[in-house]
């Protein structure tokens, strides 16, 4: 009997744990699609090569001091390992391309296609890491990309050749989380946190100095900046809490939410009008993760 209390506790704690992971979640994607509406706010006076020189910085100090809050060494040698690199210049790639996507092109479009960078991750899982991915997971993740075809529209009227930044901002974000898996353990999360936000600077320099166009933001361009900021640190450290506070598996699909959050956003904020095509683009995506993911979880069971 006090066998079967103590796994009755324990399985409720774990539970809860659950719920609130899942909580954690879905603010986290909140705060994401927060971020991403400031960012296009301030994306209608400001070159993107500026917004990620400033937007990196400030998230590259805010991650500073979160590591030093716990302890840990802001510059670790550990930092020249291959898949750190991997992960900057991934991290660049998916950054600058996905900023591209939410300044040039509708906020919904933008997050949709965003979506199937968990596919991407399983698909490079298989061919870099070698994991196990059945007949199954990979029709899924074919039809998750057809799900992207159907909201890019290639060859249609109502293609636009912006929405391919997208598809780079998916690809690097992928190349990230794969690098990611790679990392060295002895680094934390809010260390690769300043390392990924460092790495914005220089590349919006570049842009920038290629570009031209550098303005003194405006008082609303400067809270734009602050805002996303703030809510990209929160999110983000939302998001590493949920995925220690739960069963992955449990978590993971709230992710999704991050989509609905963009698409209230966009029409309400920015006027989008999401068609038919970009709705049923997105249902196809967001059904392709999912059981991408519930049939990696039954591999582990």
């Amino acid at each position: 009997m006090p066998g079967g209390l103590h796994g009755i506790g324990r399985h409720q704690g774990q539970s809860m744990s659950n719920a609130r992971g899942s909580v954690l979640m879905v603010a986290s994607m909140a705060g994401f699609a927060v971020e991403d509406m400031f960012i296009k706010s301030a994306a209608k006076a400001l070159p993107v090569g500026q917004i990620l020189m400033i937007f990196g910085l400030g998230g590259m100090l805010a991650f500073i001091a979160l590591t030093r809050r716990r302890g840990e060494r802001v510059f670790h040698p550990a930092i020249l390992s291959r898949p750190i690199l991997i992960k900057a210049l991934a991290e660049v790639a998916g950054r600058l391309g996905y900023t591209l996507a939410i300044a040039l092109t509708p906020l919904s479009n933008a997050s949709a296609i965003l979506q199937a960078t968990p596919l991407l991750v399983v698909a490079g899982a298989a061919v870099f890491f070698r994991e196990n991915v059945g007949w199954r997971r990979w029709s899924a993740i074919g039809f998750g990309f057809l799900g992207v075809l159907i909201i890019l529209r290639p060859g249609a009227a109502g293609f636009e050749l912006a929405s391919l930044f997208a598809v780079l901002g998916m690809a690097g974000f992928a190349g990230r989380d794969l690098a990611t898996r790679a990392a060295p353990t002895v680094l934390s999360n809010m260390q690769l946190g300043i390392y990924g936000f460092f790495m914005l600077i220089p590349t919006g320099a570049v842009m920038l100095a290629w570009t031209g166009g550098a303005a003194v933001p405006a008082l609303a361009e400067g809270v734009d900046l602050a805002a996303a900021t703030l809510f990209g640190v929160l999110a983000y450290w939302g998001l590493t809490a949920a995925m220690r506070m739960g069963d992955v598996s449990v978590i993971t699909p709230f992710r999704y939410t991050r989509l609905v959050f963009a698409l209230a956003l966009g029409v309400l904020v920015f006027g989008e009008r999401p068609d038919a095509m970009m709705l049923l683009g997105s249902a196809i995506i967001i059904g392709s993760g999912i059981y991408t993911l519930l049939r990696s979880r039954k591999k582990r069971g």
